[in-house]
């Protein structure tokens, strides 16, 4: 957590009934959800490509990675909530599947609480913080974790 500034921004969003924030410095984009293309032979979590813009994006699906349900849809969510946050990891670009994104949030670096060992199904490894808000809490993704050094090759191998 030292490494830390005293202060920084997340995009929030939700996956499934949870809220997950990442470190907005690692956030390229959040684009409206499209076709994905199928790729044979990728890790189970990968759900495929998509064409943004001339720059093909593999596209991840956290819920199969951390094991998740997607979110229930309730009468006020919009079927157009959902999409992808586009994230530049080690220079290159990754999507990862969002059920909905909520917002940007300042948070204060001595508010990141250490991550318990389980949470909600995903492994403390992926979790860079806790941070206690009024309607719950805020689980602070290390979104440099979420792949192994063999695992972000393979992906990015599939632009």
């Amino acid at each position: 957590m030292a490494e830390l500034e005293s202060q920084f921004q997340l995009v929030t969003f939700h996956l499934g009934e949870e809220l997950y924030g990442v470190n907005i410095m690692d956030v390229k984009e959040i684009v409206k959800l499209q076709n994905v293309r199928f790729i044979p032979n990728a890790p189970y979590y990968v759900e495929g490509i998509i064409n943004l813009r001339g720059e093909i994006i593999p596209i991840i699906d956290l819920h199969k990675r951390f094991k998740l349900q997607s979110g229930p849809v309730s009468a006020d969510s919009d079927v157009n909530d959902g999409g992808f946050i586009i994230l530049n990891i080690e220079g290159s670009q990754i999507g990862i599947i969002i059920d909905k994104v909520e917002r940007v949030v300042s948070v204060k670096a001595e508010d990141v609480k250490e991550p318990p060992q389980m949470l909600s199904g995903i492994g403390s490894e992926y979790i860079e913080g806790v941070i206690r808000q009024e309607q719950g809490y805020l689980i602070m993704l290390n979104i440099r974790k979420l792949f192994n050094a063999k695992e972000l090759q393979k992906i990015i191998e599939m632009q």
